[in-house]
């Protein structure tokens, strides 16, 4: 690739520089840009912040974009509950499905989702939110999970194990990622996973029907479910949304008595016993400049952490409004 250097470059057209090409700034980490020395004016590509940054001959400012005018967000829905088996002490009940994982975060575009747009943030505006609650498993077939919002993003719950019948295994029911199907006796119709929501997960993995008694576990935000007694459930997502990679919304396993963790977004177990195991409950994470002002309203539990030049806003449970100005 050749190289210009160069100590001006002349008007093209009235005040206007031509490039053909998309210009591609020089790009840093904080503690790179941080080493720098710096005059007014220099422009950078900030890659810990994903911002564009000019130095005011004092410090670093953000431009737009990822910026002044937009917010990130990570918004989980609660999983769903394992199904149950312990049908003649052979069938396991489908892993649940993961919470539905929607997000703008540009380094999340993993597995078969697609980033979000932007959620701009004007100088006043209101929002709602909601934490949707893991569900809650029976005797049977697993419940789904309950929605998340954040605004107008929607994650939806959750599928439900289905449960692990000898003679009549349940499909698992569909969700943000699918719940895994029931297993049964040789020679009985086959239980299939359920279908996830569009860009928020995958498909819970089907119950196998012969001898082995195996059953599918729950679908999660980054891989389907897979078959068998022992079967892991579809992986989640890794986020550092927080500053720390934490992965979230991963789906339900099979055999073991495990259920999906506070905040997670996580499918509950499949069981060989009368009953399965709960899913975890969602979360909502937003991200934005510090230089915005947050009103966190009733209802709502939350944390705050300031996370470079961004203030990050963890929302763990409840319902209501927060407020931009």
């Amino acid at each position: 690739m050749s190289t210009l250097e160069t100590n001006a470059i002349g008007k093209y057209s009235g005040n206007n520089v031509s490039i053909d090409d998309a210009l591609n700034l020089k790009s840093y980490t904080t503690a790179q840009r941080d080493a720098l020395t710096s005059v007014a004016g220099d422009i950078i590509y900030n890659t810990t912040d994903t911002k564009v940054q000019v130095y005011d001959g004092a410090a670093w400012n953000d431009l737009g974009g990822i910026g002044d005018s937009s917010i990130e967000y990570v918004v989980v829905a609660g999983g769903g509950a394992g199904g149950a088996g312990g049908y003649g002490g052979a069938y396991y009940g489908g892993g649940g499905g993961a919470g539905g994982y929607s997000s703008n975060v540009i380094s999340e575009n993993s597995g078969g989702l697609s980033n979000r747009e932007m959620l701009l943030v004007y100088e006043a505006g209101t929002y709602a939110v909601s934490i949707g609650a893991g569900a809650t498993a029976g005797s049977s077939t697993g419940s789904s999970g309950s929605n998340s919002r954040f605004g107008s993003v929607f994650s939806i719950g959750g599928g439900g194990g289905g449960a692990g019948i000898n003679n009549n295994p349940q499909n698992g029911r569909d969700g943000g990622s699918g719940g895994g199907g029931g297993s049964s006796q040789s020679g009985t119709s086959q239980a299939t996973g359920g279908s996830p929501e569009t860009s928020q997960g995958f498909s819970g993995g089907n119950g196998s029907n012969n001898s082995t008694g195996h059953a599918g576990s729950g679908g999660g935000a980054g891989a389907v479910g897979t078959t068998g007694n022992s079967a892991a459930g579809g992986v989640g997502i890794a986020s550092t949304i927080t500053g720390s990679s934490i992965t979230r919304a991963n789906g339900g396993t099979i055999g073991n008595t495990s259920v999906g963790g506070t905040n997670t977004g996580d499918g509950g177990s499949g069981s060989v016993t009368s009953s399965g195991y709960n899913g975890g409950s969602g979360v909502v994470i937003i991200r934005f400049p510090s230089t915005k002002s947050i009103t966190v309203g009733a209802g709502l539990t939350s944390s705050s952490a300031t996370v470079g030049s961004n203030t990050v806003v963890t929302f763990t449970a409840g319902t209501g409004t927060v407020t931009f100005s």
